[in-house]
């Protein structure tokens, strides 16, 4: 009886959920945006920061395609830029305040040899951010 509790406590998720789908959140495969802590700012002085990203637990993660949107409200003077898996921020800000946003992320999983997408838990995430500019 002992041997075949686990099995019966993985049971209902395998119903639920399918085995490629059960399987593959195992391993946790999602987008996932680094946390990052922006420095504070001056008008008029020129400011740079950049925010990296990956698909957590995979190895390829170079082979993804990664789209981002930006919610919310850059500082006057700022813009955001992308190259890959990193986004940046950067250029001279005009106003000061506290400017908060969100980036969002959603990656494209690459298609196998034999035309078949792969499987992930998740294909978006977002993680929202603060600038602060004196």
């Amino acid at each position: 009886m002992k041997k075949r509790l686990p099995l019966l406590f993985c049971l209902p998720f395998l119903l639920l959920f399918g085995c490629d789908d059960f399987l593959e959140c195992i391993t946790n495969k999602r987008p996932q945006i680094h946390d990052t802590t922006f420095r504070r700012g001056e008008v008029g002085i020129y400011y740079y920061a950049e925010v990296t990203t990956e698909i957590k637990n995979e190895t390829r993660d170079n082979d993804y395609g990664y789209f981002y949107e930006l919610y919310g409200e850059l500082p006057v003077g700022l813009e955001m830029f992308v190259n890959y898996r990193t986004v940046s921020f950067e250029g001279t800000p005009e106003i000061s305040g506290r400017y908060t946003f969100t980036l969002g992320l959603y990656v494209e999983p690459p298609i196998d040899g034999d035309g078949v997408e792969e499987v992930m838990c998740s294909d978006y995430t977002s993680k929202d951010f603060s600038i602060y500019i004196e």
